[in-house]
């Protein structure tokens, strides 16, 4: 029997979805393929409590850390990928490329890497969002860029901080520019590095290891 419950959160609402021991899926119903619960579901908000309770204190700051049974179900690659997503510490990121090398592999396999980060159906807990381009790019996220950029903004990561830091320096360099002729004002990198602080943590939690489907 799987079990069902939807929730809001700052980024909209959450589906969450599990056997009433494990949580096996959460799902962005604010992105851009909200997903209706299967017929065979029970609506029940019981088994979820804790999951609730977690995501919130996450999303208020004070979590950094995840201590929930978990069994997504996928294949022994994508396992193997979900579980190195675990070990990406709270507001940082890392390439695909890199994640690739976490479990053993080389470059060229960031692209079956990346299939599998994608597949991954239990989101923020497990943490996709933290996986980004080479070049410093968010890439693909089934929640949608919105979603990724204020996961990653909430946690304070790099990436987002450097990349509202140079749009506001663009921003303060134009004005400058149009004011004066083509010199910015002296104030503008330092208005542009008011943006984009975050704390830093990890995030941890465990995959059950007899998961895995064909």
């Amino acid at each position: 029997m799987y079990y069902w419950h939807e929730f809001d959160t700052p980024i909209g609402p959450l589906l969450l979805a599990g056997d009433g021991t494990s949580l096996k899926l959460i799902h962005f119903q604010g992105g851009p393929n909200p997903r209706r619960p299967d017929a065979a579901w029970r609506a029940d908000a019981g088994p979820f409590a804790g999951a609730v309770a977690q995501l919130q204190e996450y999303f208020q700051g004070s979590r950094r850390e995840f201590d929930l049974p978990l069994a997504p179900e996928g294949t022994e690659f994508q396992l193997t990928v979900w579980r190195a997503l675990l070990a990406i510490p709270y507001g940082v990121t890392i390439s695909y490329g890199q994640l690739a090398g976490r479990i053993g592999r080389d470059r060229r396999a960031a692209r079956a890497v990346g299939l599998a980060n994608g597949s991954n159906p239990l989101p923020i807990i497990v943490p996709c969002h933290r996986v980004i381009g080479g070049d410093g790019s968010l890439t693909g996220f089934g929640g949608g860029l919105d979603i990724k950029q204020k996961l990653l903004t909430l946690e304070g990561a790099e990436c987002v901080t450097a990349m509202t830091q140079s749009l506001f320096g663009s921003i303060a360099s134009s004005r400058g520019t149009t004011a004066a002729g083509g010199q910015g004002p002296a104030q503008g990198p330092a208005q542009g590095a008011a943006h984009g602080s975050g704390a830093q943590a990890a995030a941890t939690t465990s995959i059950s290891s007899n998961q895995a489907s064909s």
